[in-house]
């Protein structure tokens, strides 16, 4: 990845001119429903800024649904059949990748009805969620957050990577997570979401972002 211009500002911004530019953004395959990415590390919380800018479309006039890729982790008995420390298991089959197609993006192609699933199993209980899909109607936008979303030839119309250096990552990644550096530096080598992605947003600083507008 070469050198990328970026220019400080502030999430409150950051999250108003997403917003904006989300406002014009058209579906790729003729649909009715933007998909965006906001992808990263758990560190760099993608989550929260999906959060702030489905608050800021809100203010707009504009639905939106917010969907984790951690509401789609495969159950436990899957997930950790090497290990509950393995790297590669982390990487390449924690997430049913199936699931998301079928539940979140199937439901939003140009014949889909709108009903999306928000989460499919809870890792935390490790139980289905159980939960009632939501209604999105057109012109409503997916804002799906998780690690690694730009590996998987998903369906999206923009893509947005927060960053954080590998200094950065490892600061801001507890102690008991740090097993998982190993697959963000694959992912960083494999994927090079920084210069793949619409927009890049580096959070090295939490309290200073900057991104390439």
């Amino acid at each position: 990845m070469g050198p990328v211009r970026l220019e400080p500002i502030t999430w409150e911004r950051l999250g108003d001119l997403l917003a904006d530019r989300l406002l014009l953004l058209k579906p790729g395959d003729g649909g009715a429903w933007p998909r965006i990415a906001f992808d990263g590390a758990p560190a760099a919380r993608p989550g929260d800024l999906a959060r702030r800018v489905s608050e800021a479309l809100r203010l707009r006039g504009r639905p939106s649904l917010v969907v984790g890729a951690e509401g789609f982790w495969r159950p436990a008995s899957v997930r950790l059949e090497h290990g509950h420390r393995d790297p590669e298991s982390y990487y390449d089959g924690w997430v049913d990748t199936g699931a998301l197609w079928r539940e979140v993006f199937g439901p939003l192609e140009p014949d889909g009805d709108g009903r999306v699933l928000p989460d499919l199993w809870d890792p935390v209980t490790d139980r289905a969620t159980r939960s009632s899909p939501v209604q999105l109607p057109p012109g409503g936008l997916l804002l799906l957050h998780g690690p690694f979303l730009l590996r998987h030839w998903f369906p999206f119309d923009l893509t947005v990577h927060v960053l954080l250096s590998p200094g950065a990552l490892r600061r801001r990644t507890p102690e008991p997570e740090h097993w998982t550096l190993p697959a963000f530096e694959r992912y960083g080598r494999e994927t090079e979401p920084g210069a793949v992605a619409d927009v890049l947003i580096r959070a090295d600083d939490p309290r200073h972002p900057a991104w390439n507008g």
